[in-house]
């Protein structure tokens, strides 16, 4: 139980599941976990740590090392990671989800849940993947989505990636609900994006939950508010 651990618990290394809520950014959560570590037990530093970032439009697992456990970080990262979410097909937005607003807009009626389905399946697989230009990758120095907030141009190089399962739900089309399981360093709103531009309507992603890191699940994780509890 977290309320029982000490201290030299936490100093030692703790690996911590938690869940994390809409709207936060990953760097939040682990300031507050680090925040209320501290404060407990009256500590001058210790060093936290997450293994993955989620965008703050996305819910569910993230791992926060401890301490000693900060050393697992790099390991933990390499592992495939395990999504639900939606696809609204035929609209785009700049940054691939909702954090801009869509445009581009075209018909979807001509699509059938094959078409869907079709154009997934020829997802997985090796490829290349472009990163939004809203990511937190380093351009000339600095977090290309500030860059791209600014209005200017934002050239990413493609990253190779992994996709080992993308099922879709295309029940209540334009939404496509989907599970999938990638490499390290996939982009979901890149996901997003490419399916609709297979389809030739486009799309962008409007819901994102991470549900396993390699072998770990958001069935087993805390929310920030039990861990908040737990801590005091």
């Amino acid at each position: 139980m977290i309320d029982k651990l000490t201290a030299e618990d936490f100093l030692n290394g703790q690996l911590l599941l938690i869940d994390k809520p809409l709207n936060w950014t990953s760097f939040d959560a682990v300031k507050k976990i680090r925040y209320l570590i501290k404060k407990k037990f009256n500590l001058k530093k210790i060093k936290v740590g997450h293994a993955g970032t989620l965008d703050p439009l996305a819910t569910g697992l993230l791992i926060i090392c401890t301490g000693k456990f900060t050393k697992k970080i790099t390991e933990l990262t390499l592992e495939d990671k395990t999504y639900t979410g939606t696809i609204r097909l035929g609209s785009t937005t700049p940054s691939y989800d909702l954090e801009t607003e869509p445009e581009n807009f075209k018909p979807t009626d001509q699509l059938t849940p094959s078409d869907i389905e079709k154009a997934a399946d020829k997802m997985i697989g090796e490829s290349m993947q472009v990163p939004p230009a809203f990511s937190a990758k380093w351009v000339d120095g600095k977090r290309a989505y500030v860059a791209a907030r600014e209005g200017k141009e934002v050239e990413l190089k493609a990253n190779p990636i992994k996709i080992s399962r993308f099922r879709v739900d295309c029940t209540h089309l334009p939404d496509v609900q989907f599970t999938i399981m990638s490499s390290k360093g996939t982009y979901i709103r890149s996901i997003a994006r490419d399916l609709g531009d297979k389809l030739e309507v486009g799309g962008h992603l409007i819901e994102l939950r991470r549900t396993a890191i390699g072998s770990y699940q958001v069935e087993d994780a805390m929310s920030i508010a039990d861990f908040t509890k737990a801590m005091t």
